[in-house]
């Protein structure tokens, strides 16, 4: 029984873990340096535990006490799930990210991390019979952990995040470790009893909840690669109604009408009306990122020449589109669910017109489709005279244009004629906000005589003075200027 405790406390370390990274998203997002602090801090832990465990062990060594340490780690684990939310709100935006991330990760994360850590040095003093076998013990024990924390891995990754929410996955675990603690020492039966009534009831009331906010309008939910909440909305000024989809910090991801499911609800995907200024003839479209579909909506709705591509890495997202963002089967649409990059490496096909929509929070950017040799890709699967429109988030001057500059750089590597727009305001150079790059082979375009297209063309900016080397696959530090970029703003506020 003792095994099959350290079994499920080592399962119970990795699915914390994993799912920590999907509770921090919302808030702090999914960049390198998260991720770092959530393994750091739990390693931290884990050590501390180790060295607590054992010291302890060697002074009681009682199975009594490690089953109330695996009962602890329960708690502590509940804890995660009722204190997760105001915990996060209350630390965002508060320092840097640097800072804040380590802090929620120690508030959240350690006294569970701590207390599994425990557990298999107390195990291997409670099975440690005769010193002759203390290595073969120890090995044996730890092995034991180690394989339960494989299966925890792919258990979290695979099965329960993708089908079950964040907080019900850790109330789940609560209730697993209490069984632990069982097979530990089964003594103690009532309090053991009445903490699996309470995690079993915290999992049922949490479910009914969700059901209960998403009647609402209110959706928190967990797909194979992001954490997404939809909620309706008004928008500010006219108090039109909305839907919105948020997968990470600083604003909306996408948006749509209710009552108008394919206008163009957020600012910055008006100014993809600009591939009509580039291309007025274009025939076929590639979108890489997909999120709540709003353009490629619109573009079919409006161009009923076009035929388009959607390169959608996340299957839930598009399931959302189709469900809560008004996305209908056409065929002039295909949707492919794959990582941008593979596919601009596995594609034959040409395009007038490439939407790159993937870079839309500035904490969590995908590192590998900003290089040289990502835009190279790109480059090929464009038309000769086509355009690739870029949507990203930063200043064009002062401190937060960085990664603009360096994306800039990267681009004027395959492509000779190259324009940005400012989204909200183009004399403001300081501002943080939602640019489109554009980047094309050429002809320049002619005069356009449409209204809305020349209010757009009128946000053109200039070309950055600053040189910065291009992203490449072997030195991409994206991490480092959206580090920066988060750094500044907060001190600006």
């Amino acid at each position: 029984m003792l095994h099959c405790c350290i079994f499920l406390c080592g399962a119970a370390l990795m699915i914390i873990e994993l799912t920590g990274s999907r509770i921090l998203a919302p808030f702090l997002g999914t960049s390198l340096v998260v991720w770092t602090s959530l393994i750091g801090i739990i390693l931290a832990s884990l050590s501390l535990g180790a060295w607590w465990g054992g010291s302890l062990a060697d002074r009681h060594p009682q199975a009594r006490i490690l089953g109330r340490i695996v009962l602890l780690a329960a708690w502590a684990t509940a804890g995660i799930g009722l204190s997760k939310t105001w915990v996060l709100e209350f630390l965002q935006g508060t320092g840097t990210l640097h800072i804040v991330t380590i802090v929620a990760t120690i508030a959240l994360f350690a006294p569970a991390a701590v207390l599994l850590g425990m557990v298999a040095p107390f195990a291997v003093r409670l099975c440690l019979e005769d010193p002759a076998y203390t290595g073969r013990t120890a090995g044996r024990l730890y092995a034991i952990s180690t394989v339960g924390s494989i299966v925890g891995t792919f258990l979290a990754g695979f099965v329960l995040i993708a089908w079950v929410g964040s907080t019900s996955i850790l109330f789940i675990t609560a209730a697993t470790l209490v069984l632990a603690s069982w097979m530990a020492e089964p003594s103690t039966k009532t309090l053991k009893g009445v903490s699996l009534v309470i995690f079993g009831l915290a999992v049922f009331f949490t479910r009914q909840q969700d059901s209960w906010r998403e009647q609402r309008g209110f959706l928190d939910t967990d797909t194979p690669y992001s954490r997404v909440l939809v909620y309706t909305s008004k928008e500010e000024g006219t108090n039109r109604p909305t839907r919105e989809m948020v997968t990470g910090p600083q604003g909306r991801q996408s948006a749509m009408y209710v009552d108008d499911p394919t206008a163009l609800a957020v600012p910055y995907t008006r100014f993809y009306r600009l591939a009509e200024y580039y291309r007025p003839e274009m025939r076929r479209m590639l979108v890489l990122g997909g999120g709540g579909y709003s353009f490629p909506k619109y573009a079919l709705a409006h161009y009923p020449e076009l035929l388009i591509d959607v390169v959608e890495l996340d299957p839930g997202m598009t399931a959302l589109a189709r469900t809560h963002f008004a996305l209908k089967n056409n065929p002039r649409l295909r949707i492919i669910e794959e990582d941008a990059r593979i596919f601009l490496q596995k594609t034959e096909s040409k395009y007038d017109v490439i939407l790159c929509d993937v870079f839309t929070s500035h904490y969590s950017i995908p590192f590998h489709l900003v290089t040289v040799e990502a835009i190279a890709l790109m480059r090929s699967a464009l038309a000769p005279d086509g355009v690739i429109l870029v949507n990203l988030l930063a200043s064009p001057e002062g401190v937060a244009n960085r990664f603009y500059k360096a994306l800039y750089a990267t681009f004027k590597t395959a492509f000779p004629l190259i324009q940005t727009f400012a989204v909200t305001d183009p004399a403001d150079g300081n501002l943080w906000q939602n640019l489109i790059l554009a980047a094309s082979s050429g002809p320049t375009p002619n005069v356009s005589n449409d209204a809305d297209m020349q209010k757009m063309l009128a946000h053109a900016l200039p070309a950055p003075l600053e040189s910065i080397p291009p992203f490449t696959d072997e030195f991409a530090p994206v991490d480092r200027y959206i580090t920066e970029l988060s750094h500044r703003t907060n001190s600006a506020h």
